[in-house]
């Protein structure tokens, strides 16, 4: 009779610690991993003296390079780490061009990992998405 009771004891306080340990684990919360960034790092290619210039944009400020005007809205990482992806809404107009400056070079989501999905096309410059942080 006092070994059933024994045992009765030990599943009841297995099931309660395996109880506590569920909602112990459950509860505590991950370090949320930063998807969305604040800043945009882009390549910038002049074709014509063939210089590569790095630039970092604050999402949301407008930022003249050259003949550019250049915006990134809003940049995001992708959630999987086997294969990285890096997106950014850009926005480039072409301040040469006097007739037409109210309209964009490129208006659009450009991607890191295949910058031909959706491609800057310009006589003097290439643009490449490098980083969102």
């Amino acid at each position: 009779m006092v070994l059933k009771k024994n045992i009765l004891v030990g599943k009841n306080s297995f099931f309660l610690y395996l109880l506590i340990f569920f909602f112990l684990f459950t509860s505590i919360s991950y370090p949320n991993i930063q998807l969305e960034g604040s800043f945009t790092e882009i390549k910038i290619l002049d074709k014509i003296s063939s210089k590569n210039t790095s630039l970092k944009l604050k999402n949301g400020q407008l930022l003249k390079f050259k003949d550019l005007s250049i915006q990134s809205l809003k940049c995001k990482n992708s959630e999987f780490d086997d294969s990285p992806e890096i997106t950014a809404y850009i926005q480039v107009r072409d301040l040469s061009n006097q007739n037409n400056d109210e309209v964009f070079v490129f208006n659009g989501w450009m991607f890191s990992s295949s910058p031909s999905i959706t491609p800057f096309d310009h006589p003097i410059y290439d643009v490449w998405l490098i980083k969102c942080y």
